[in-house]
């Protein structure tokens, strides 16, 4: 691998600095929306066994009237307004996303937690090369964007604990957000910016 530079904000494109911090927090509010598991539910009185016959009389027992046992009211009776499967995605646009993307790109910039290398690989396929890489940048925690993960990158890289590495089209606003640095591959970067 070649060294990695830090990538200044006045390198990128006028435009990144231009975008509404406001794209991207409705970005990752969408993002984690989508991943929620969406299985809490409960029975309501129309779902739950029982029922059928009336408990008790009508009248004559001076209590109130039952209708049914599976009225809310009664042990093993329905939930009243309990949750049920609801649709969470929030929809959002190509253009908020792009722009989402181009600001949490722009932001590592002006932090000085962007990097750039012309190619990113770990050809041992050792753990302690991959290591290195990343001590040399002497963050807390790195997001590793390369072209193409390569199988002896991939088992260098996929057991160091405060490191991810993706591929180009896994980009997404919220993990470059996530992670402390991001270190990228040349390549990866100006199409990005091309885009722009």
């Amino acid at each position: 691998m070649s060294n990695a530079v830090e990538v200044k904000a006045n390198e990128l494109p006028e435009s990144f600095k231009e975008i509404n911090s406001h794209n991207l927090y409705l970005y990752v509010k969408s993002y984690l929306a989508a991943q929620r598991a969406n299985t809490a539910r409960v029975k309501n009185r129309s779902e739950v066994s029982g029922g059928g016959k009336k408990p008790k009389a009508q009248k004559g027992s001076g209590g109130a009237r039952w209708g049914s046992k599976r009225s809310p009211l009664f042990v093993g009776g329905g939930q009243v307004f309990g949750p049920t499967k609801r649709n969470y995605n929030q929809k959002i646009n190509k253009k908020q996303k792009v722009l989402a993307l181009n600001y949490a790109i722009n932001t590592h910039a002006e932090k000085g937690s962007l990097f750039v290398a012309d190619s990113i690989k770990a050809e041992s396929g050792k753990t302690k090369d991959a290591v290195s890489i990343i001590n040399g940048l002497n963050q807390r925690d790195t997001l590793v964007i390369v072209d193409t993960i390569e199988e002896k990158t991939y088992l260098a890289f996929r057991n160091i604990k405060n490191c991810y590495m993706i591929e180009k089209q896994e980009i997404n606003a919220y993990l470059i957000s996530a992670y402390h640095s991001v270190l990228i591959e040349k390549s990866v970067l100006e199409s990005l910016t091309k885009e722009a």
